[in-house]
């Protein structure tokens, strides 16, 4: 079993894809600029909100000016509707209240800025996670491992004890960069093959799939490697 389990958030714990999409997508009908569909956003989600913004600027367009004042626009449009349509995928509430019961920690690792992590978390997710850990000034996001690091001494967990679970090939670097296990799971907003490839060592399907994986996964990962 293993003892700690960190999480990503967007596309894992919660689906948050609409609500990205449709703010975005507002500011460029806005600016007349070219929209996108929400399977080209799934692509530009997972590195952080800045990175997310550059995204849908038009590359003739991404000064540093117009970086830094989209970005604020976006920020502040987001907020007013970041609970549109984000919910949190199904059983996952069940998922931790089972993980909990066997003494299991859970840590949440975003690249969504911390102090909006926290509060979303807790919004949808109250009372659940053990410690939450977003995006720090001067600490480099996902899929560099400090931050990985930071959150895994504050639950004072080690490598071989813990299981990082996600849903794009960015968390399976992560937990790769600090040596973890991981699994990615099917419900977010990547595929199979880019987990598989990014080198998953596990991929489940649905919460069930999951939480086997975390009761027996050390011991499939020793048959695996034997």
């Amino acid at each position: 079993m293993f003892k700690t389990v960190i999480f990503d958030l967007d596309g894992t714990l919660l689906n948050t894809l609409e609500d990205l999409a449709d703010c975005a997508n507002t500011l460029c009908r806005e600016k007349g600029w070219k929209t996108h569909s929400l399977d080209e956003y799934r692509y530009f989600v997972g590195y952080g909100m800045p990175k997310f913004v550059e995204k849908f600027i038009p590359e003739d367009k991404r000064t540093a000016h117009v970086l830094q004042s989209t970005l604020k626009e976006y920020t502040e449009l987001y907020n007013l509707h970041k609970e549109d349509k984000t919910y949190v995928y199904p059983k996952i509430p069940e998922l931790f209240s089972l993980m909990r019961n066997k003494g299991i920690k859970i840590g949440v690792l975003t690249n969504k800025d911390h102090e909006p992590s926290q509060k979303v978390v807790e919004h949808y997710l109250p009372n659940m996670a053990d410690e939450i850990r977003g995006r720090i000034d001067k600490i480099p996001p996902k899929p560099d491992p400090a931050g990985l690091f930071a959150l895994m001494k504050s639950l004072d967990s080690t490598a071989r004890s813990t299981l990082f679970v996600g849903d794009s090939d960015i968390d399976v670097k992560t937990a790769k960069n600090g040596q973890l296990a991981v699994c990615g799971v099917l419900w977010g907003y990547r595929n199979k093959e880019e987990l598989i490839n990014a080198g998953a060592d596990f991929t489940a399907s649905n919460t069930e799939e999951l939480f086997e994986i975390i009761m027996n996964g050390n011991c499939l990962l020793s048959k695996k490697n034997g």
